[in-house]
């Protein structure tokens, strides 16, 4: 068993997070390999991996807010009825005052950085638990959007739907395929190439850390490749017109950055010890109320940004834009291995869970499932996620793979020695 557990650390990460993400990848692969068995191949189609692209680019935006405030403690109940809000207030100002489409996006965020920030201050200087806050900004905005656009759809320019229908542009000579998204895939072998490089000679050089065995490098590469390429052929290769969309560059650019800053910045480690223990934070130094403004007030503009992504899309905004998003936005998080207790959670994780839910929704309708089971598989997944999570907790494991062969197995022999007779302590503990 040791050599499992050897191989599974070189291979995923010895680390809880890089567990539960390979538990959720491992489900998401075994969700596609399904779909596109079930559906004569129609899952990894080009058209399909485009129109999955677009129609879900703004959850999982709405995902990265909203782990950043599941880590700190909290929920968002509001992130749907602000990002309608947001679309019909930045469709209007561009319809009847002939406000210029970027101006418009600048006007979208400073409002969502506004709503953000009246929740935040609420949540961390009066102290209102965010679930009432958000909860009263979930009818307040909803109510807000359909007294605006007076429950009316409202369009939008051309220029302006670029973001949510846009499609990286034709370039250079004629290949068959697109140019830029092939750039793009090309880009991104290197930085993984790069990466795994950087990861095994960083490892070298620290004192008492062994790098993997060249043969798990090069099968790690080797299987991120390989999913990199495919995908890359499968966007160039879409009918002629369209490519990567421009939404998933912006959510692309959206992961890079926040990844980056809750790993390397002591705002992001603020976060995650804030959710881990609030009062133990305030006594090292955090300041408590500043993390739980700035988490709410971020939340607030990627919600905007994901309802002008939705609305550029749609080609208008109407009354019942984003209903039911939060609970999309939540089901990616926790799916993703976030802790719903808080301080434990993900970037990559969200998207990972984020993609499961949307693959697993797509696929249900190419199937031809009916809305009412979709919802009903939906939820039942979810609280199978994240009842597994809580069971791994309780049994001292963190891999869902080890959970489901964990019966399989043998115990490593025990050692020739007899152990140690046990502390009074800890014969009461075992009790």
């Amino acid at each position: 068993m040791s050599r499992i557990r050897d191989l599974q650390k070189n291979l995923f990460g010895g680390t809880t997070s890089n567990a539960r993400q390979f538990g959720m990848i491992f489900t998401l692969l075994a969700i596609i390999v399904y779909f596109q068995i079930a559906t004569n191949g129609l899952t990894l189609t080009s058209g399909n991996l485009i129109a999955l692209t677009q129609q879900y680019a703004y959850i999982s935006i709405l995902s990265i807010g909203m782990l950043m405030v599941i880590v700190a403690g909290h929920i968002d109940l509001s992130v749907g009825s602000v990002a309608a809000f947001v679309g019909i207030v930045v469709a209007k100002a561009m319809q009847e005052y002939d406000v210029p489409w970027p101006a418009g996006i600048v006007l979208g965020l400073a409002v969502g950085a506004l709503i953000g920030a009246w929740q935040g201050f609420w949540v961390a200087y009066i102290g209102v638990p965010a679930f009432i806050v958000t909860l009263a900004g979930m009818l307040l905005f909803r109510g807000g959007n359909q007294y605006i656009g007076n429950a009316d759809t409202v369009p939008v320019p051309q220029g302006f739907r670029t973001i949510g229908a846009g499609y990286l542009p034709e370039f250079g000579p004629e290949t068959g395929y697109n140019n830029l998204t092939l750039l793009l895939g090309l880009l991104l072998c290197a930085a993984v190439a790069w990466r795994e490089w950087q990861s095994r000679r960083v490892r070298s050089q620290m004192e008492g850390a062994e790098p993997a065995p060249v043969w798990i490098s090069v099968l790690r590469l080797a299987i991120m490749l390989g999913v990199i390429v495919f995908a890359t052929l499968r966007f160039a290769g879409g009918r002629v017109g369209t490519s990567f969309p421009v939404s998933g560059i912006i959510l692309a650019i959206l992961v890079i950055a926040y990844s980056f800053y809750t790993r390397n910045t002591a705002g992001g480690r603020h976060i995650y010890a804030v959710g881990g223990n609030a009062r133990a934070a305030e006594l090292s130094g955090v300041q408590l109320r500043r993390v739980n403004f700035l988490v709410m007030t971020n939340m607030g503009v990627l919600a905007a940004l994901a309802g002008m992504i939705f609305v550029a899309r749609s080609t208008a905004s109407g009354p019942q834009d984003g209903l039911s998003w939060e609970l999309d936005a939540i089901a990616a998080v926790f799916i993703g291995g976030a802790a719903v207790s808080g301080g434990l959670g993900t970037v990559s994780g969200s998207i990972v869970g984020g993609l499961v839910m949307a693959v697993l929704n797509n696929g249900l309708q190419l199937i031809g499932t009916g809305a009412d089971m979709v919802q009903i598989i939906k939820g039942l997944f979810l609280l199978g996620a994240v009842a597994l999570d809580v069971y791994n907790k309780k049994q001292g494991r963190f891999s869902i793979i080890g959970s489901l062969t964990r019966r399989f197995r043998r115990e490593d022999p025990p050692a020739p020695a007899a152990p140690p007779a046990p502390s009074p302590t800890g014969s009461l503990a075992r009790k």
